[in-house]
């Protein structure tokens, strides 16, 4: 039996919780620059407006969140979080406003849209699987193996394993090249040394810096003009390449989607790697160990194309 492709998995995944003409809300938007969580977010938005016909009724940040608001705004619909990277201890503010809901947002659904989980320390997981597990309808959405084996394992909930809510966005138009080999490399908290610097005469740039034009506000038209924005810079930036190397999970994601030959190397805790090998890309793609193996699986690449 053939099993399910990726977008019907997300497309089931999403009708579970809402239909046509239900009021959601979806929190937790990407308020920085980095393009993948914006390419969530938009898929995201996609999947819902698809099923429900209609927008969100609330949006807010990690940091803006009014409860007030909320509630006045959405009294009895499902509370979506945002998925991503972020469930875990590296990127604590999203955490803390995760368990906050999960502690104080008990009247109705909440679903945890797909995340990888990482905790550095999985003491710290405790206080998660806790609020969690005394949740009285919360849903765990996963995108990995690894994170879905450590959910059943530590967390008393109904977990699945589904894709990044960004393969939502669909093939994206590619124009012509400008460089043979891009590689699109983090700088931040999850970057890995993979043994050598990037050598000439590759393009090496990383997204997370805003245009200067980024359109402003908080209301949900604002906050899809700034995702699409972002994700609109994070595809001019990719489409740059012949070739493409990346040790960012969305870089990997959108070069599927732009049909872009890719080379993949690893974020510090593996989640470039899990996620692929739970859903293999369209593309040919390429997983290196180093930057030096990276060059040379990027050349093999641009000589088969």
């Amino acid at each position: 039996m053939t099993a399910p492709a990726p977008l019907a998995v997300l497309d089931a995944c999403y009708r579970t919780h809402v239909g046509a003409g239900a009021p959601y809300a979806l929190v937790d938007f990407p308020d920085h620059a980095n393009v993948g969580d914006s390419a969530i977010w938009l898929g995201e938005l996609a999947m819902l407006r698809h099923i429900t016909g209609c927008g969100p009724v609330y949006v807010s940040t990690w940091h803006d969140f009014d409860a007030d608001a909320f509630r006045r705004a959405c009294p009895s619909g499902t509370l979506f979080l945002h998925g991503g990277g972020n469930l875990g201890d590296i990127w604590p503010h999203h955490q803390h406003f995760r368990e906050h809901l999960l502690a104080t947002v008990r009247d109705r659904p909440v679903v945890q849209l797909p995340q990888s989980i990482h905790f550095r320390d999985p003491a710290r997981a405790g206080r998660f699987a806790a609020l969690a597990a005394e949740h009285p309808d919360f849903t765990l959405y996963v995108r990995d193996a690894r994170s879905h084996a450590f959910a059943t394992a530590r967390i008393a909930c109904p977990v699945d394993l589904v894709p990044d809510s960004a393969i939502a966005l669909g093939a994206q138009p590619r124009g012509a090249a400008e460089v043979a080999l891009l590689m699109l490399l983090r700088s931040d908290d999850e970057r890995r040394d993979h043994g050598g610097a990037p050598a000439a005469p590759a393009r090496v740039v990383d997204w997370l810096d805003d245009d200067p034009d980024l359109p402003a506000g908080t209301g949900v038209a604002a906050r899809e003009a700034q995702a699409q924005a972002r994700v609109a810079r994070g595809l001019r930036l990719l489409a740059q390449g012949e070739v493409i190397v990346t040790d960012r999970l969305h870089g990997h994601i959108l070069a599927d989607l732009l049909g872009i030959p890719h080379v993949v190397l690893d974020n510090d805790y593996g989640k470039i790697a899990a996620y692929a090998a739970a859903w293999p890309a369209a593309t040919p793609v390429a997983t290196a160990a180093t930057m030096a193996e990276a060059h040379v699986l990027a050349e093999r690449l641009r000589d088969a194309g």
